[in-house]
């Protein structure tokens, strides 16, 4: 059964191997655990049995919430993993005092762009050529509450 929980160190080199998995720049494992030391940063885990099934990372400035990165597995995804993470990002977003999520996504990546759009995400803006290998941009999605 799948659970979905706050990331903590025995996650860390478990979502740092899905990051080279999902990602051409992916981060190194030093960087997703300094996220554990960072007071600004939320990271959540989907786990399913003792495999990481995905993960969800987020920083909140004054009630601002960046979504950093998103992953599922891919022997898991299709499965509403990515969709549980991002709603209970924004639940726990909402209890800390944080009013609206914003995230950019790959121009090309249909697919979360309509799970985002699904889950009412506001197209916002375009960060031209904001990711690399390959070179593409981003569009600024923004998801609000409590306004």
């Amino acid at each position: 059964m799948m659970e979905i929980l706050p990331m903590n160190a025995a996650h860390v080199a478990a979502v740092a191997a899905l990051e080279k998995t999902c990602f051409s720049d992916p981060w190194s494992e030093k960087s997703v655990k300094s996220e554990l030391e960072n007071p600004l940063s939320l990271w959540l885990v989907a786990t399913e049995g003792d495999r990481l099934a995905g993960y969800v990372g987020s920083q909140t400035v004054l009630g601002e919430a960046d979504m950093m990165n998103l992953a599922v597995d891919p022997d898991f995804r299709r499965q509403g993993i990515g969709e549980a993470l991002v709603l209970r990002l924004v639940a726990e977003l909402k209890s800390r005092g944080a009013y609206c999520l914003t995230l950019e996504v790959r121009a090309s990546n249909e697919a979360a762009i309509g799970l985002y759009d699904k889950l009412g995400f506001a197209a916002v803006g375009r960060r031209r050529g904001y990711y690399e290998k390959p070179r593409e941009d981003a569009c600024i999605l923004r998801k609000e509450w409590n306004l």
